[in-house]
């Protein structure tokens, strides 16, 4: 117990490290600046793999891996150190690297990347690199590293062998200076010695013909350029220095804006979407609650006269089914408790990781922060989903408390395990860094199996302890026999219609967030997303609200499960939604396929456990009250 204790608060430690602002350090004139390299990585096939297994340079002192935190694992994220020497206000012009000689797997290797648009993902003081691309005709700045190489019309790969770093600086003192950012010019060139001198790679190497130790390397300068093939390749480096007043505090802003590649309107216009949406069913639920329910509460509590008495007319509506309407589900009740506490747990993670990374705690800055964050909260919810789970088991009179609790601790979990295990051993078979390494596996299943799943026991006999929920109407032994259901309430024409517009609600955002996860995007607007998710809830309930009461109209008294899948159908669009967004990967790869589709069902499946649970709690708080609300003979 106590090893558990202090991995989660070692754990925590890396989550909340980070202070928005906080810790910035000034480098003195002349001292050295690390730069380290990371995976490279491809939004085509979604396989990085380790910087260093292309035949770039190597550092002289061998390659060092810098520690990571569980999120950076999960991520794929493997920092490197690199050979390039940088120095605080030192410019360099044309440095030359290393020679390497390229056999034809090491040329294959390259083509496959320059193929693929694999990028690299250079850092310098926490600062990701910033690409400047040149061509014939334009200059073009992206924010998500450099490319690898390229190919020309005919389809022939070109390498990118000299690199232009360009850092701009911040001066906070007299002798203290900050990165503010950090940008790569990638070149060709096929590069040449003086007077035809040949270099075997080792001692201090002759000058170059191709560029020049006192200026900078243009693109217009270079004659030819280094075609990936057998045979010695040269690489060269410069640095640059720029003086800059950006401060430290907003280093990030044109990374995680993408230099205001999209506007805030659009966030504003998702937000203005959703809020329509939500005055449009609130505006249903009025109705049903102050006109509708509200006559109909009066007329059941209403004393009849003696000549309604005498005519003895027959009620109609909800309230003929007040003798069923807690009946527990007839199918499946123990899974029904085992997903309502799992989805109870999944609310609570997604509005923590939320709330905190609107703070600023959980930040696209530092790396792996939010997915270790939201671990963390997940975990430390799993008392929550004990509770929930038999709390409700015990109110519908359940006996095998025990198998109950468990599938509650095993369901969810050990399916996404399983299928993250099935994953990572595909990408482990490609030998890219997104499988996960041996210890970072035994740790979560540390967190699961140690912290977890005792949470879940512990909570479970919390809610055991507690009594049952005490319903305002008394249930009857025989059930009722339920009339023809019209086809419009249907399950699944509710479910088609319950799970339309949450999902309209929250579309605009949710493409933002898949271009983070697949196009190796920053998705940094969690203020906004905090409101999307506010709203995305109060519209599954009101849309879960409205067709319960439609429902119970119809007396059909099986609202348990209808009110789960009537709102977590927004997991069935959200699916949908990702087979149209997968044309913009531009994959022609089975493993890609697999490992987009397959995390896109864990996702969804997630999706539909937070709504069918929102759904869930509002349809029964809703009917608790109104059937609280009426005399009952």
């Amino acid at each position: 117990m106590f090893f558990s204790v202090l991995l989660i608060s070692c754990l925590l430690e890396n989550v909340f490290g980070y202070l928005p602002g906080v810790a910035p350090y000034s480098f003195e004139s002349g001292e050295e600046v690390v730069l380290k390299v990371n995976k490279l990585s491809s939004v085509h096939t979604q396989l990085p793999y380790n910087y260093y297994s292309l035949k770039y340079c190597k550092p002289k002192e061998g390659v060092q891996t810098y520690s990571e935190n569980l999120g950076e694992f999960l991520s794929g994220d493997r920092i490197e150190n690199s050979p390039y020497k940088i120095n605080m206000l030192e410019n360099k012009y044309c440095e030359i690297i290393c020679q390497n000689k390229f056999s034809p797997k090491d040329s294959e290797g390259f083509k496959h990347a320059i193929e693929h648009q694999y990028h690299n993902n250079w850092i310098i003081d926490n600062l990701p690199a910033a690409s400047i691309l040149d061509s014939d005709q334009y200059v073009t700045t992206q924010y998500t590293g450099f490319p690898v190489g390229y190919q020309d019309e005919k389809r022939n790969s070109y390498i990118y062998n000299h690199v232009n770093i360009v850092l701009d600086y911040h001066q906070v003192e007299e002798d203290g200076y900050r990165v503010v950012g950090f940008y790569v010019e990638p070149l060709s060139v096929k590069h040449a010695f003086n007077n035809g001198e040949v270099w075997d790679g080792k001692g201090t190497p002759p000058l170059l013909s191709t560029c020049s130790t006192s200026e900078t390397l243009k693109f217009a300068s270079i004659k030819d350029h280094q075609k990936v093939g057998n045979g010695n390749v040269v690489f060269t480096y410069g640095v640059e220095w720029r003086e800059s007043d950006v401060l430290w505090a907003s280093r990030w802003d044109v990374y995680l804006s993408m230099n205001k590649a999209v506007p805030d309107k659009v966030h504003w216009f998702s937000i203005i979407n959703s809020l329509l949406i939500v005055v449009f069913l609130a505006f249903m639920v009025a109705m049903i609650l102050l006109r509708t329910v509200h006559h109909d509460i009066n007329g059941y509590n209403r004393v009849k006269t003696s000549e309604e008495l005498a005519e003895e007319r027959e009620e109609s509506g909800w309230k003929l089914v007040h003798a069923d309407i807690f009946r527990p589900p007839a199918e499946f009740p123990m899974i029904f408790c085992a997903l309502m506490g799992t989805g109870v747990q999944i609310v609570v993670c997604v509005f923590l990781s939320i709330f905190f990374s609107a703070l600023g705690f959980l930040s696209p800055t530092n790396r792996g922060s939010i997915m270790l964050g939201m671990l963390c909260f997940f975990v430390l919810t799993s008392f929550l989903g004990g509770y929930v789970s038999a709390r409700l088991f015990k109110t519908f009179k359940g006996k095998e408390w025990q198998r109950c609790t468990l599938t509650t601790a095993l369901a969810f979990p050990g399916l996404c395990f399983l299928l993250f295990f099935i994953m990572d051993m595909l990408t482990w078979s490609y030998g890219s860094t997104d499988a996960v390494p041996l210890v970072s596996f035994l740790t979560l299943l540390v967190l699961w199996f140690l912290i977890s799943v005792p949470l879940v026991f512990l909570g479970a006999y919390t809610g055991y302890k507690v009594d049952v929920i005490d319903y305002p109407v008394v249930t009857s032994n025989i059930p009722r026999q339920i009339p023809p259901q019209p086809w419009y309430l249907h399950p699944l024409m509710t479910a088609m219609i319950g799970g339309v517009l949450p999902f309209g609600a929250c579309f605009v955002e949710l493409f933002f967030i898949m271009s983070s996860l697949w196009m190796d995007q920053y998705y940094y607007v969690f203020g906004f997303l905090l409101i999307v998710f506010c709203i995305l809830v109060v519209t599954c309930a009101e849309m879960s609200i409205v067709l319960t009461y439609f429902q119970l109209c119809s007396e059909d008294y099986h609202w348990w499960w209808r009110s789960v899948f009537t709102s977590g159908a927004t997991a069935a669009y959200v699916m949908l939604y990702s087979v149209l967004y997968f044309n913009r990967l531009e994959s022609n790869m089975a493993i890609t396929y697999i490992l987009y589709f397959g995390y896109m069902t864990l996702i969804s499946l997630g999706v539909f456990l937070m709504t069918g649970t929102i759904g869930f709690v509002s349809s029964f708080i809703f009917t608790y009250q109104i059937y609280g609300s009426i005399k009952v003979d």
